[in-house]
């Protein structure tokens, strides 16, 4: 049964604090799942934080509401968000409620027990970190536990993450869904990359600046290759830090060998992403687990992909579902530096392994689809597999 026959019905509301113009998986995530319901025939809406100054996309095709908060996981933030809840109780009890990430569900952990708050419908989406995080508090732990048992339905994005999540909550069990990343819609059509001759190897890593993406282990394995492979590299950083000193502590490290050249690019556009993409030739992101922080998927790794980069990653969470080792890149165990750089030096010398690899990674990103993980939230003739 098709969504377009299926889907009347309920209004789909989708609350989220992370949404355009903020970056990252989790935003891209939402605004994809979005626009494949509305492709659909699901009558949703996008409930999301303050865009700030910045200008709404023209493309959506979908009707969204700016609430006035930050979007943060703070205290202050999750009241301001219950305010909008409850503000909207009528509306939101006669339709879905899908919260596709920890900040809004937070708040309906405490407004669960109250009839009056909780929608016909209830979908959740976890990602991998929040799971860790909600089980190590007793309180939290139980409270999501709660607001799992009330849900209709449960997703993750990998079969990483759906293990965590039944190991530390097994009540998900019988409401779990697989919804899989697939390519952003404009990385969608990539055209072949065009061969160019080129003076260096560039190696680039686009993501937020943060300890546990491993920005720093990444120009740490490059520093340890020979002066003479140094010299045919250049390491490209895009992305900046939100806070704390690793951007500061990353372009101080980046100053120790003369003989590597390392560019930070800050934040791009999304217009002028492409091109920086085209212009690399390795993809590295690689990410470790740190404290409660964990990889889940990894979406980056898709577009990379796409762009018929091989992938240098480390094999932790979840990223062994986006990087398929020795076909698409080449996967490292964590806080082993001897072989990260190896891996690198692998690549850098053989330019046909780069191209099979490249080759590969672009059929390999295109296998998910926004639309079947749309439908597997959505559709309420869908039962469990």
């Amino acid at each position: 049964m098709s969504a377009l026959t299926s889907a009347p019905g309920l209004p789909v509301f989708l609350i989220t604090h992370e949404f355009y113009p903020r970056r990252g998986g989790i935003a891209t995530f939402a605004e994809e799942i979005a626009r494949a319901s509305a492709a659909l025939g699901y009558n949703i809406e996008v409930w999301a934080q303050s865009a700030g100054t910045a200008d709404e996309k023209a493309d959506w095709p979908f009707r969204i509401r700016r609430m006035p908060l930050r979007g943060t996981h703070d205290l202050i933030c999750q009241l301001k968000l219950a305010v909008e809840l409850v503000r909207h109780r009528r509306q939101l009890r006669r339709a879905t409620v899908y919260l596709p990430e920890p900040g809004p569900m937070m708040t309906m952990m405490l407004l669960q027990f109250f009839r009056a708050f909780r929608p016909e419908r209830l979908i959740l989406t976890f990602h991998g970190s929040e799971i860790l995080t909600l089980s190590q508090h007793p309180l939290r732990r139980w409270l999501a536990g709660q607001l799992i048992r009330r849900a209709t339905r449960i997703s993750t994005l990998s079969n990483y993450t759906q293990e965590l999540l039944l190991a530390n909550f097994p009540e998900a069990a019988d409401k779990i869904y697989l919804t899989p990343g697939a390519l952003r819609s404009d990385f969608a059509v990539v055209p072949p990359r065009v061969p160019r001759s080129k003076d260096k190897v560039v190696v680039l890593t686009v993501g937020r600046l943060h300890p546990r993406k491993g920005q720093l282990l990444t120009l740490e394995a490059l520093q340890a290759l020979p002066s003479e492979v140094r010299r045919r590299i250049e390491y490209w950083v895009v992305g900046s830090a939100n806070k704390g000193d690793y951007e500061a502590r990353l372009r101080a490290a980046a100053t120790a060998t003369p003989d590597l050249t390392v560019r930070f690019f800050g934040n791009l556009p999304d217009s002028e992403l492409a091109a920086v993409y085209e212009g690399a030739d390795i993809f590295a992101m690689t990410s470790v687990d740190l404290d409660h922080s964990v990889e889940g998927f990894g979406l980056v790794y898709l577009e990379a992909a796409a762009h018929a980069l091989p992938v240098v990653a480390h094999d932790v969470g979840g990223v062994a579902e986006a990087v398929v080792d020795g076909v698409t890149g080449l996967l490292v165990p964590p806080h082993r530096p001897a072989q990260l750089a190896a891996a690198f030096e692998k690549l850098i010398h053989d330019p046909e392994l780069r191209h099979r690899l490249g080759a590969a990674g672009r059929e390999w990103a295109t296998r998910n689809c926004w639309r079947e993980s749309a439908e597997a939230l959505f559709n309420p003739a869908w039962s469990v597999p």
